[in-house]
This record gives C-alpha cells, sequence and structure tokens, in this order.
C-alpha cells in the first residue's frame, strides 16, 4: 500500500485548504488503496476569513489544528515528517497554500515557502518520488524546484498573470483547462487547475483523480 502524504494548509478555500479539492484527493487515494497521511505546518494562519462574508476577521488559528476538521482527526506536523516515511506527496489547492504554506498571494514570485514544506518537496524530488500539486499550490512547488530541477513543467490553467510568475520562478508554465493535467514525468511532478478554472466540484474533481491516479503510476 503506498504511503501519500496530503499537505494541508487549514480549513477553508479563503484562508485554508479548499475542502473539495482536499475530499477529492483523499477519496481518490483511499479508492486507489493508498495510504494518505495528512500533515501540515504547524503555525498560525495567515489570516482567518469569514466564509459567509468574505471579511478578514480578528481571530487566530493554528493551520495544523484547521487541517484536522478535513482530515477527520489526527494530522502529522510537516516538520516531522521526511521522504524517507513516504512514497509520494500531494498538495491541494486554496489560499492557504498561497498563504499559509507559502505567501505567494502577498508576494507573487518573490514568495517565500514554508520552511518545513520547502524542506520535504525538496527532499521528495531528490529522493525521486512524485509531488501532485493542485489549482494554486503549483506556485510554491515552482518556488522550490524552479531555479534546481531542469525543465520543471507546471500547470495552474491559463490565467496568463500567475503562469507569468510560475515562470519567473524557473518553471514552464503549460496550459490545461479544468479537468486537465499536466505531467512532467522526467521531474515527477503532475499538476492540475482543479478550481483556478473549474466551474463546479464534479469538474474539479475529474482532474484531480486523474492527478492521483498519474502520481500513484509514478509512485510505482
Amino acid at each position: 500500500m503506498p504511503k501519500v502524504g496530503v499537505v494541508l494548509s487549514g480549513c477553508g478555500v479563503m484562508d485554508g485548504s479548499e475542502i473539495h479539492e482536499s475530499v477529492a484527493a483523499l477519496l481518490a487515494l483511499d479508492r486507489a488503496g493508498a495510504d494518505a497521511v495528512c500533515m501540515a505546518p504547524e503555525m498560525d494562519q495567515m489570516h482567518v476569513v469569514n466564509h459567509a462574508t468574505g471579511d478578514v476577521s480578528g481571530e487566530t488559528r493554528n493551520v495544523r489544528i484547521e487541517s484536522a476538521r478535513i482530515a477527520r482527526g489526527r494530522v502529522l506536523d510537516v516538520a516531522d515528517v521526511s521522504a524517507q516515511s513516504l512514497d509520494a506527496l500531494i498538495f491541494p489547492g486554496g489560499f492557504g497554500a498561497a498563504k499559509n504554506l507559502c505567501d505567494f498571494a502577498v508576494r507573487g514570485a518573490a514568495c517565500e515557502v514554508q520552511t518545513d514544506v520547502a524542506r520535504l518537496v525538496r527532499e521528495m524530488h531528490a529522493a525521486g518520488k512524485p509531488i501532485g500539486a493542485i489549482c494554486i499550490s503549483p506556485a510554491l512547488v515552482a518556488r522550490v524546484l524552479g531555479k534546481t530541477a531542469p525543465g520543471l513543467e507546471l500547470t495552474i490553467g491559463t490565467d496568463p498573470t500567475t503562469a507569468r510568475a510560475l515562470e519567473e520562478m524557473g518553471a514552464r508554465h503549460v496550459p490545461k483547462e479544468a479537468g486537465g493535467i499536466h505531467v512532467d514525468r522526467k521531474n515527477k511532478v503532475v499538476s492540475t487547475p482543479a478550481y483556478m478554472l473549474a466551474k463546479g466540484i464534479g469538474e474539479a474533481a475529474s482532474g484531480i483523480e486523474k492527478l492521483v491516479a498519474e502520481v500513484l503510476k509514478l509512485a510505482r
């Protein structure tokens, strides 16, 4: 049974992991017979957003504790996980991937990736183990690997501004539609636009299911 790390960034599209994308990835992994290992950094969120109004509240919430809402309980601290214990790694999207796992939402191509998340991505790549990136999360993969993984290819869909930022970070952007995926076989990185373009959960899940299938193939 392959062991696949799923890196969460909180709970909720506006300030954490996109819930539909996270559940679609976890469901696809379960149906494929993989063991999903949920994890998140032990840190405060950049901010907390009221998802009913879109307003930023004055609350403080912990990324790992909020991620436990999606994982239905136990979520490892990314700091305690190494590539040695995993066969593959998957990042759901949501603004948390661009606010908490890195600060791409604020700094664009000049962003910084959370230390333990960056370390785990580098370890996985160095070990030749596949990485799946959903929605906006290819941005953090591009930031970590863009200058060191020759020919890194990723998709975030068709948005020219975000695509340009990925290319500034050293990746090559490949346009794809919502349910499509791009497979960089050389670097073992699979990406899908999901809610960067999807108009509903079915369209997003279609690409995520394909991504999970390819990640598991690359993990064999």
